[in-house]
């Protein structure tokens, strides 16, 4: 499925590993009014996502398996890992919905291909904050995180008729949570 108008509505979340987006997402979810329809979706990736992020473990094998079976509306591999969403997202955009997904820049063109209606939405971080947020989780050596900082000053594709939108993540993360929530309400024409 191509997603034409309901495509508009799919917020297509980046930034470096580290730069809080799902801290921003947790937040977000606390900010929303009861009936807005706003939906976060859930990433499947091949690793324990240690309860810090909304994501659902599968094995690689199980992954690979549901990805023969079109269970994933995108999917990407990175850093060793596989990352999936699900299908699912298109129900929830069909009827109506503003959907967040937490994605990757380096497959914004696969995702903008899909759905040439999304809203990108890179979260900026100053690079000695987000050196300090990687240490802090503890999920990476020292080698990895320097390939993590190096990787989040390179430019990426981005499919030219696709605009993204930047929010920063200095501060407050309850402030960015808000900029991204009014990024979502505006798809919505609210």
């Amino acid at each position: 499925m191509t997603a034409g108008a309901s495509g508009s509505r799919l917020i297509y979340l980046m930034g470096a590993s580290g730069s809080g987006k799902d801290t921003l997402l947790r937040l977000l979810r606390g900010q929303l009014q009861d009936s807005e329809p706003v939906l976060v979706a859930h990433r499947y990736i091949t690793r324990d996502s240690a309860g810090t992020e909304d994501a659902l473990s599968l094995s690689a094998d199980e992954f690979a398996r549901r990805a023969a079976l079109g269970c994933f509306a995108l999917c990407w591999d990175s850093h060793a890992l596989r990352y999936g969403i699900g299908v699912e997202i298109d129900a929830w955009l069909g009827q109506g919905a503003a959907v967040i997904v937490n994605g990757s820049r380096a497959h914004l063109a696969q995702a903008h291909a899909r759905y040439p209606g999304l809203t990108a939405v890179e979260i900026t971080v100053d690079p000695a904050r987000l050196a300090q947020r990687l240490a802090g989780r503890g999920r990476e050596t020292a080698d990895q995180i320097a390939q993590r900082l190096a990787r989040a000053t390179q430019a990426f594709a981005v499919p030219s008729a696709c605009v993204i939108r930047h929010v920063g993540n200095d501060e407050a993360p309850e402030a960015a949570a808000a900029a991204l929530l009014a990024i979502a309400r505006e798809t919505l024409g609210r």
